[in-house]
């Protein structure tokens, strides 16, 4: 799923509930300009049980930042709740624990984001 012109702004809220497959071994969540630039790749990854987070800038990626925490099972929905600023993205995690990662490429406002992996998004909601 892609969502081209959204309009996800600093102050604002990004909540996404998603449901990873019963088989899933990893997902992905893109928030930034286009797919060339990335400011939060928000990567789970069921097999090594991190999450990954990265930035690409003009397709190039930076360097990845790992947390070994998953507080959420495969084929089970959970909500994420996304808010950033122009140096930070916060994500709150299911079980209300938070992340952070560094807003590297420095905006206030965002129009894209998709969805790769084996996860179904269940819905999403800016407010």
């Amino acid at each position: 799923m892609k969502v081209k012109n959204m309009s996800f702004k600093e102050g604002h809220e990004f909540k996404i509930r998603v449901k990873p497959k019963d088989d899933c071994c990893s997902f992905a969540l893109n928030i930034g300009h286009d797919s060339e630039n990335i400011a939060l790749h928000f990567n789970p990854r069921f097999e090594a049980g991190v999450i990954a987070c990265n930035s690409l800038s003009g397709g190039s990626w930076g360097e990845e930042h790992c947390e070994g925490l998953l507080p959420f099972s495969r084929g089970e929905e959970c909500k994420f709740y996304i808010n950033f600023n122009n140096e930070q993205f916060y994500i709150k995690l299911p079980d209300g624990s938070m992340m952070n990662f560094p807003n590297r490429l420095g905006d206030v406002k965002y129009k894209f984001f998709d969805v790769s992996g084996d996860a179904k998004i269940i819905g999403i909601k800016i407010k």
